[in-house]
């Protein structure tokens, strides 16, 4: 149909929000998830989005020092049963929301655009604005 407004996240889902990241972040820390997968990987939690009904909960994941992020997302995709029934144990929710796991690809992102920045040819025409004179009103 129409697209949605996409609406700012309440309170409520920003609290819970945050109180998964720390539990997961707490469980994963442990070394309480037995995946080859994870195996010599630490796991940073690094955002949680919770919809706006608090059935689902979008978990922003990526290796410690970089790495292999699919490989990482798939075996805690793998693990979500065991990860949800401990947060269930954890906090106290009306209902536990159904786990979705992604790689968080922000850093990387960021880095290009550093990259960019960087690169000679964008700084000339990024350096050549700081010359101009400013009119200004004379005070």
């Amino acid at each position: 149909m129409g697209k949605r407004l996409q609406r700012a996240p309440s309170q409520r889902q920003l609290r819970v929000g945050e109180e998964l990241r720390h539990v997961l972040a707490r469980i994963l820390g442990r070394g309480q998830v037995r995946d080859p997968g994870l195996k010599d990987v630490t796991v940073i939690v690094t955002e949680v989005r919770v919809g706006s009904d608090l059935r689902t909960a979008t978990v922003f994941v990526m290796p410690l020092g970089g790495g292999e992020i699919d490989g990482m997302v798939a075996a805690l995709a793998r693990a979500r049963s065991f990860l949800r029934r401990e947060v269930a144990q954890t906090i106290r929710l009306k209902y536990v929301p159904e786990l979705v796991f992604c790689g968080d690809r922000s850093f990387e992102y960021a880095g290009r655009i550093d990259s960019l920045f960087k690169d000679p040819s964008v700084a000339r025409d990024l350096g050549a604005g700081t010359g101009d004179k400013v009119i200004g009103n004379g005070t």
